[in-house]
């Protein structure tokens, strides 16, 4: 990976976890953090939005970020149950993961509400983590390079330089998460290189040079140390190794 990128590492608990385990295993990273890290990664910590505020209070002096699962795609208004950008800028969350595979499939997430949501986030200064990856059928049937190009021109590249280089991707080979497939680091290589080409003729080469394009997709602490040491691989959003401390701080470690 390039020096000049951000090295990140975001744990995307998902639906998991009770107030009093979260809180537990923020306190047992905070512990880690403090006695074993020594490289210059950046961790962001994705809980449940019913715990921000709880986990932004026991972080908000340490070097650990929080940011929200997802967002509404309107600022405020008659939405029950959404919860806006503006909410979560008053609870601490400084970062927002935006398309994820699981809010597409399952919630019929469009790349259209991708981009109002990325505009809104950067509004409030929100960090948006936009997730973009293929389905086993669209990689079968080779479809995987027209998949993120659409999900890029649709969901981000309206956005000018200046706000594009606010903002991270997170490539996310649908197939392989929650699966235990893992993209082999070629195909993770490939196309984290075609996502950076894709940036370099949209923009220039110094706004995709500084980009950090993070892997996702069934990264562990096995495979975190070969994934993260590839040219475009700027880190990973970690799912299910995110919820126990000693495999996510591995992971953190997996850059030195």
């Amino acid at each position: 990976m390039n020096d000049s990128r951000k090295k990140i590492v975001a744990g995307n608990w998902k639906m998991n976890l009770s107030l009093q385990e979260a809180q537990s295993l923020t306190a047992e990273l905070l512990g880690m953090i403090q006695d074993e890290k020594n490289n210059d990664s950046h961790v962001y910590l994705f809980p449940p939005f019913v715990y921000i505020n709880n986990i932004y209070r026991q972080i908000q002096n340490s070097t650990i970020n929080v940011g929200a699962q997802n967002c509404a795609d309107q600022i405020s208004g008659a939405y029950t149950g959404e919860t806006s950008v503006t909410m979560l800028n008053s609870v601490g969350a400084s970062a927002v993961l935006i398309g994820h595979s699981e809010r597409r499939t399952y919630y019929h997430e469009s790349n259209q509400s991708c981009a109002n949501k990325i505009n809104l986030a950067l509004q409030q200064g929100i960090i948006p983590f936009y997730c973009i990856g293929e389905t086993l059928n669209e990689r079968n049937s080779n479809q995987q390079f027209n998949i993120i190009e659409k999900q890029l021109m649709e969901g981000i590249f309206h956005l000018g330089a200046e706000e594009f280089s606010k903002c991270v991707i997170a490539y996310e080979p649908v197939w392989a998460i929650g699966t235990g497939l893992t993209a082999s680091p070629d195909q993770a290589q490939e196309m984290h290189a075609f996502i950076r080409k894709l940036i370099t003729e949209k923009y220039d080469a110094t706004t995709a040079n500084n980009c950090s394009i993070l892997y996702g997709g069934s990264c562990n602490d096995q495979n975190a140390k070969e994934l993260f040491s590839l040219p475009d691989v700027d880190g990973g959003l970690i799912g299910g190794a995110s919820l126990k401390s000693r495999s996510f701080m591995n992971i953190i470690k997996a850059f030195q």
